[in-house]
């Protein structure tokens, strides 16, 4: 599985970083995984929103699973905020979910999934101070939930859900008994009930 998180000006460190530490230790372990940062553009530099300034190679391209993470929401001009504005990664994501591409976001990363339609009538969950908005936006909004699962579109809360959120995934895709090996091996305490692989 390919899995492709897109970072941009003002992303939140964690909601990206997070579930990537936890994809690539998952990679050493599952044949076919890997986890890679990924543009919207172009590769370059890309500041998050804590300053952290990291350097991509590559663009989002085909992946079989897409992550989306958020930050800077209610900053005009910032962050998921400013990608959802300018349009070109809600589109993207679309033209992804459009051909059968998994899709996750983490935190205010599903603003720009509501964006694309993506949550319109399905259950979804963002971080708490984006509830309502995902809610007017046309979600079925899950606010006591961590991680919500829809199939093809996957959703978690908060920033350090998103850790979660990729243990669900690997649990799913491949085996629960790889995201615990690999949540033992990171000393994380899970925050869910990991699901039963669907293979």
């Amino acid at each position: 599985m390919r899995i492709e998180i897109v970072v941009f000006d003002g992303f939140d460190d964690l909601d990206a970083l997070g579930p990537h530490e936890v994809f690539s230790h998952a990679s050493h372990r599952l044949d076919g995984w890997s986890s890679t940062l990924v543009g919207v553009d172009a590769p370059g530099t890309v500041t998050s929103a804590n300053g952290m300034v990291l350097t991509v190679s590559e663009v989002l391209g085909e992946p079989d699973l897409v992550v989306v993470p958020g930050g800077g929401w209610f900053v005009p001009g910032r962050g998921a905020r400013a990608q959802a504005d300018r349009g070109v990664l809600p589109q993207r994501v679309k033209e992804l979910a459009d051909r059968g591409t998994l899709v996750a976001s983490v935190c205010t990363g599903a603003m720009i999934l509501a964006t694309a339609g993506l949550t319109t009538g399905r259950p979804a969950v963002t971080h708490p101070s984006a509830m309502d908005a995902l809610e007017e936006s046309g979600a079925i909004v899950r606010r006591d939930a961590r991680v919500v699962d829809d199939g093809a579109l996957v959703t978690g809360g908060g920033v350090t859900s998103g850790i979660d959120l990729a243990f669900h995934l690997i649990a799913r895709e491949a085996d629960p008994e790889t995201a615990r090996a690999v949540a033992a091996h990171m000393v994380y305490p899970l925050q869910i009930e990991l699901p039963v692989a669907a293979r």
